[in-house]
């Protein structure tokens, strides 16, 4: 499952202004909503559930939070850098400034962790984050993407 058929340019926050997890949270919620015309609360309630089962900083200055909504017709990434990294309850303690927000549909099963797999391996990859981290605009940090996620020739 390429990541790019669930994330597009206008999915990608290059300079995120945000105080703490909650607001991180709440400014996601609304560009994805905007996004895909689903309720802003909807998305908001169902990343805040999903954050009580543990948080979803996944360590190295990188958070993916996700969840499922019944509403929704097919998976949706966004990805947002901060401006200044915040508190997200991290595994590792560190402060997140990468964050990658995926929503599913209820009923996706097996795609929905799949793509969380593909995401993680992505933001894994060698040089990645470090790429993504000192390019500036939106579209530069899609290319690196792009770039990163295009199937290797064997």
């Amino acid at each position: 499952m390429p990541l790019l058929e669930f994330l597009s340019p206008e999915a990608i926050i290059p300079a995120l202004r945000v105080t703490g997890k909650k607001h991180a949270l709440q400014e996601l919620s609304a560009h994805a909503a905007r996004l895909t015309g689903l309720d802003e609360r909807t998305v908001f309630e169902a990343l805040l559930q999903r954050e009580r089962l543990g948080s979803t900083g996944i360590g190295e200055g990188i958070a993916i939070p996700h969840g499922k909504l019944p509403q929704l017709t097919r998976l949706f990434g966004l990805l947002a850098r901060l401006e200044k990294p915040i508190d997200f309850e991290a595994l590792d303690a560190q402060p997140v400034d990468l964050v990658f927000l995926l929503l599913a549909p209820e009923n996706a099963g097996a795609d929905h962790l799949k793509a969380l797999a593909r995401v993680a391996r992505l933001l894994r990859e060698p040089g990645v984050v470090e790429r993504i981290r000192a390019t500036r605009g939106a579209d530069a940090i899609y290319a690196v993407l792009t770039e990163v996620s295009a199937p290797r020739a064997a």
